[in-house]
């Protein structure tokens, strides 16, 4: 079912990409010199649908790296948490290698 909606939301998205790219092949001059307007230093001639879909991947790149970041100070509290389980979990177990196995059925009885 998962593969289903997947498949019904990037299907039409690819459709979408697809018919922009063919209607903006024309080239654009991409120029990195904000001196000279006439004869750039720096500059490309690239399809616009390239221009595009080059600063929607950055937008994104930069997106998902900005949301990293703010979630730093949970992926730090999950690692504190999972060591102080794994160090309960291996007190208990000392605990319980320290409990004779005769006296675990009147433990048990009592919780």
């Amino acid at each position: 079912m998962k593969a289903f909606f997947k498949a019904l939301v990037l299907v039409p998205v690819a459709l979408i990409v697809v018919l922009f790219s063919v209607a903006n092949r024309a080239p654009v001059r991409v120029s990195l010199d904000p001196i000279s307007r006439d004869a750039p230093a720096l500059a490309l001639d690239l399809p616009l649908f390239a221009v595009v879909l080059a600063a929607i991947a950055v937008g994104i790149l930069i997106g998902g790296f900005a949301s990293w970041l703010a979630q730093g100070k949970h992926r730090k509290a999950a690692r504190v948490n999972r060591r102080e389980a794994d160090k309960l979990r291996g007190e208990a177990q000392s605990l319980r290698a320290a409990v004779p196995d005769s006296a675990l059925p009147a433990l048990t009885s009592r919780v």
